[in-house]
């Protein structure tokens, strides 16, 4: 099959990112492969510049614009890693950058982005609701639209990661990867897929608001209540006239996973406990859904980290079990 977004394009995003994103880790798991029976090994992404893989599409993105585009700005919507990652690699370019976000997107997200120097514009209760405004500003003042996943240079750049992944553990037969409006997974999924056909690669999403996976049991793009969940950065819709991501999802992903806000806690905790880790809840699921025992390999397996970003007073919570399980 045939889609946007291919194995040539994504070594393509690798050339031109060099030197702008980091190449990061991979690392065995002791206490996950004696739980297994099958080695399992982490990939760090969370170690990334800006703290999250995000930095991959929004590089490769911005070097893929013109010198007119560049002159005029980028604008987004954001739940805080992909605004983060577009205002860093805008000011390494001294451009204007605008990341649209909701009033879900934690403060220690958006003091983050602020300190890039972008602009902040706070709409709305929803992913959708702050797209409202990127609408705006491109149709009024003539910014560039960047959205966070669904764009072919964005994917292609979080699509390096399944090379590094192949690269470095050759012979995996599983990889689990976040899921939420499609990008990195479906990025991942061209670039692990076309390297080694064989390999699966499992979407893990958190149960409450999964756009991806309720749109791909409809069979379209269906819009969700965004709800708070400790994998915020997993929140938003996929949009309703998504291009790019659903079909590549639907086409390469060869299973979607949903966890509970209790088992995304459990995967924080052993990811500090057991592998020395911080990460946010969304790059936890991976572990998360080794821990409850929803994915069964049969082989090796790669588990992104994807991303660092969480507020370190909630992450002490999680550890000590202070944070009660579902969040109304």
């Amino acid at each position: 099959m045939t889609h946007a977004v291919g194995l040539s394009d994504i070594r393509a995003a690798r050339q031109r990112i060099t030197g702008k994103v980091e190449p990061t880790p991979v690392v065995p798991s002791e206490s996950l492969s004696e739980r297994l029976g099958f080695p399992v090994h982490l990939k760090l992404e969370h170690r990334q510049t800006t703290g999250s893989f995000k930095l991959r599409g929004a590089s490769n993105a911005i070097a893929s614009l013109n010198a007119e585009r560049r002159a005029r700005g980028v604008v987004a919507a954001s739940t805080g890693n992909h605004g983060r990652a577009l205002a860093h690699a805008a000011r390494l370019e001294g451009m204007r950058a605008v990341i649209c976000m909701s009033r879900l997107v934690p403060q220690n997200k958006l003091d983050a982005i602020r300190r890039l120097g972008a602009e902040i514009r706070i709409v709305g209760d929803s992913q959708d609701d702050a797209q409202q405004e990127v609408e705006r500003l491109v149709a009024q003042e003539g910014l560039v639209m960047l959205p966070p996943f669904d764009h072919p240079d964005i994917i292609a750049g979080q699509g390096t990661l399944g090379l590094e992944i192949m690269e470095q553990v050759p012979d995996a037969a599983l990889v689990l990867v976040q899921l939420s409006g499609g990008g990195l997974a479906s990025g991942i999924a061209a670039a692990v897929k076309g390297v080694r056909p064989s390999t699966k690669v499992v979407g893990i999403s958190m149960a409450r608001g999964a756009a991806m996976k309720a749109s791909l049991d409809a069979g379209r793009p269906l819009q969700v209540e965004e709800l708070p969940t400790l994998a915020d950065s997993l929140g938003g819709g996929i949009g309703l006239d998504n291009r790019l991501t659903f079909s590549m999802c639907r086409d390469l992903l060869d299973d979607v996973v949903l966890l509970s806000e209790e088992e995304i806690a459990a995967g924080i905790r052993h990811a500090y406990e057991q592998e020395r880790e911080i990460v946010e809840g969304a790059g936890a699921v991976g572990i998360a859904a080794l821990v409850a025992g929803k994915v069964k390999p049969n082989g090796p397996v790669v588990v992104l980290l994807s991303g660092r970003n969480i507020d370190m007073s909630l992450h002490r919570k999680i550890v000590c079990g202070e944070v009660v399980a579902e969040r109304a």
